[in-house]
This record gives structure tokens, C-alpha cells and sequence, in this order.
């Protein structure tokens, strides 16, 4: 894990997991009956080929970009990230007030007011779907983390301070990986953590993973402070324009770490402000993933 890897997914509270149900088996049933009469199907004067050849250029190169994006564990986590919260943020403009107010003056207010709250509730479903995806994905994430220890060992420090800074940030990993490891486990009952204890490893893996985000903010800052002036004006652009980015993305998940790790949240912070807050992050490394792979 570095300091750019994809920041957790909303911690969950003890109400939530509660709701959550398990994916149902596929139904069982009496075999469906044969029609009377034998269907046809018309032969297929199309092949599979020529059908592929007709999409536009565009259709072809954007599933092609989505498939590159697709093809890393990384990759997948951008992509859930960003599905995960503008589907929350979406749901929620939908049953906004502003919303409903406007619909209350559109010409079928009832049949548009159910319709925008039957697509907010699939939105979030959608986005709860996203967020244990990402939780089940990140199960694994112990791996990186412990090859990210091994290439600190590794490298030579360029000041004390700064290795020591490193360890910092590989300690608060590994814990608020762990903790976060450890909730979902119970909760899928895998491992013997009461629910009590599931909501306290989720509150304290939030705030590990707040210092490590605080201390993020810090490096970018000082990285800022200290700079020294490039003399070639692309490459200072590019560079900028990469730490605007980094910056951006910390100071989004900053207060949303504290929201989730304190009990009831901060006070204003709604799921609308949930929702926005974390599609910054979701939209900057889908932009970054998706330049990287048009490359």
C-alpha cells in the first residue's frame, strides 16, 4: 500500500450490518412446460463478428479502456469506487427536497415522485453492493501491505525522520486493515467477534485510517514548502497538477474518516454529503486510471 492506494470504503455502522442479508439462492421450481406448438428461432443472418464490426469506433475503444481498467485488483477497487458513491450521491439528489419539490410542480407528480424513489432505492443498493465488494476485495489487502513493508526495509532512508515517517504509515495499515478485516469476518461469521466488538474495530479502524490520511495531508504540504523549481515548465505542470490531485483526494476522505469513527457521525454530515464528498476521490482516480490505460 502507498500513499496514492485507494482509501477504504465507508465503514459500516452496527444498524447496517444488521440489515444486511445474505444473496439468496437461485429459486428451485417444476420444470417449465413444453409449448404446444415447437418455438422457431429465425436464423441469425448476423454472425457475432459482423455484429461487433458495426458498434462505433468509440463504443469499441471505451469497452476496451473499461476492460484494461478491469484487469487489475486495483483497477477493479477504482472503478467499485467510484459505482460505490456517485450511485449514493445520485440516490440521494433524487429524494432531496429540492427534488421533490420540483416534481410536486411537474405535470404527474405522484408517478414521477415514485419513479425517482424507486431508482434512488436501486441506487443504493447499488451502492451498498459496491461498498462489501470493495470490503471483500480489500480482504487480500494485508499482501500488499507486507510487500509495501519488505520495499521500506528495503530502500535506504533518505533522513531518519522520513523512514520513520514510512514505518508510521506501514503500522496504521496494517491495524486498520486488520480491525476492518477482522469486522467483516465476524459479520459474515467467520470469525467470533461480537457485534459490539465489530463496531468498535470499524470506529478504530476509521481513525487509524484518519491519522494515516492526516499524516498524507502533512507530506503533500511539506512536499509543497519545500519545493524546488523546476526549470522545464511541462514537467512543473504535470507535477502540480499531480499533487493538486493527491491533495484533493486526502482532504475529501479527511472528514469522513472522522464522521465515520465517532459515534452517530458529525453533525450535518448526511449521506448526500457522504456521497459527495467521497466521489471526489472516486472521480480523480478514475480520471487518472483511464488516462493511464489510453496510453
Amino acid at each position: 500500500m502507498s500513499s496514492t492506494s485507494t482509501a477504504p470504503a465507508e465503514i459500516p455502522s452496527q444498524q447496517q450490518q444488521q440489515q444486511q442479508q445474505p444473496i439468496a439462492d437461485l429459486p428451485s421450481g417444476d420444470p417449465i412446460p413444453s409449448p404446444s406448438k415447437p418455438l422457431t428461432t429465425p436464423p441469425n443472418t448476423l454472425p457475432l463478428a459482423t455484429l461487433l464490426a458495426k458498434l462505433p469506433s468509440s463504443a469499441n475503444l471505451f469497452l476496451s479502456r473499461l476492460e484494461k481498467c478491469m484487469s487489475t485488483p486495483s483497477g477493479i477497487d477504482t472503478v467499485m469506487l467510484l459505482l460505490c458513491y456517485t450511485s449514493k450521491l445520485t440516490a440521494n439528489v433524487l429524494t432531496s427536497g429540492r427534488v421533490t419539490t420540483l416534481l410536486d410542480k411537474s405535470s404527474q407528480p405522484i408517478a414521477r415522485k415514485t419513479l425517482a424513489t424507486l431508482l434512488a432505492k436501486r441506487l443504493n443498493n447499488l451502492s451498498a453492493l459496491m461498498s462489501e465488494s470493495r470490503v471483500i476485495l480489500r480482504l487480500w489487502a494485508l499482501l500488499g501491505i507486507y510487500s509495501w513493508g519488505r520495499s521500506i526495509v528495503a530502500t535506504p532512508a533518505t533522513s531518519v525522520a522520513a523512514k520513520g515517517l514510512d514505518y508510521v504509515r506501514l503500522i496504521l495499515c496494517v491495524l486498520l486493515q486488520g480491525l476492518e478485516n477482522g469486522a467483516y469476518l465476524s459479520f459474515r461469521g467467520v470469525m467470533g467477534w461480537t457485534p459490539e466488538q465489530q463496531g468498535l474495530a470499524y470506529k478504530w479502524s476509521a481513525r487509524f485510517w484518519g491519522a494515516f490520511v492526516g499524516i498524507e495531508v502533512g507530506k503533500l504540504l511539506a512536499e509543497r514548502v519545500g519545493r524546488v523549481q523546476k526549470k522545464d515548465g511541462e514537467e512543473e505542470r504535470r507535477e502540480t497538477r499531480e499533487w493538486k490531485r493527491k491533495l484533493a483526494k486526502s482532504l475529501a476522505w479527511a472528514p469522513l474518516t472522522v464522521h465515520w469513527s465517532v459515534d452517530g457521525g458529525l453533525p450535518g454530515v448526511t449521506e448526500l454529503v457522504v456521497g459527495a464528498l467521497a466521489s471526489v476521490p472516486g472521480v480523480i482516480q478514475m480520471g487518472d486510471l483511464w488516462e493511464t490505460v489510453s496510453k
